[in-house]
């Protein structure tokens, strides 16, 4: 969803920023531009010399300005950083044997290990995600575990159970994992 709305968003200020800038471009060359078009000739400018005079004996005027565009763009850079960081492994490559492999989806295998390590003793929930290269994936799972449980026997049971599973099903030779435990919230309980 939010890939979706990203994605349309993008779509939408493009084609405005296209709008405006082909709008400017024909005004500049002198050609025909749409009679709600603020600026109508080749020599007409943006800003008038008694707009840019206007604010020229203020001394915070500039500093402003600049920060401002230096704002705009840090949050641009981040953004398009933001676009390219993938944070989750889309496909793991399984050795199937044959010698070329297949593709099994990240979240397929996140789903799995999330239901079997929810499934041990002492879970309440639990959470996966797969990061690293499609051919050396790393786990990162968030366990909250009950007030009964045993930490040192959970992470034991995990490790042999529902990682050795995936690790082996996937044909990996080893599946590298960070876990990490908390506990899960609950009200006091009266004693009467």
């Amino acid at each position: 969803m939010l890939k979706s709305v990203n994605r349309v968003l993008l779509g939408a200020a493009g084609l405005v920023l296209l709008a405006i800038g082909g709008a400017v471009l024909a005004s500049g060359l002198g050609l025909p531009v749409p009679s709600w078009w603020p600026f109508d000739g080749r020599h007409d400018v943006l800003l008038s010399v008694r707009g840019r005079d206007r604010w020229r004996d203020e001394g915070w005027w500039w500093p402003v300005v600049i920060a401002a565009l230096a704002i705009v763009l840090l949050l641009s850079l981040w953004w398009l950083l933001s676009q390219l960081h993938r944070s989750r492994l889309s496909e793991v490559l399984v050795d199937s044997g044959d010698g070329e492999g297949a593709l099994v989806r990240g979240r397929a295998l996140e789903n799995v290990l999330s239901s079997e390590a929810e499934s041990l003793h002492g879970v309440d929930r639990a959470r996966a995600a797969l990061r690293g290269r499609r051919t050396a994936p790393e786990a990162r799972m968030r366990l909250v575990l009950e007030a009964h449980a045993q930490p040192t026997a959970t992470l034991a049971e995990l490790t042999t159970g529902a990682l050795a599973h995936a690790r082996d099903s996937a044909g990996l030779a080893e599946l590298p994992a960070e876990v990490r435990l908390h506990a899960a919230k609950h009200r006091a309980q009266r004693v009467s």
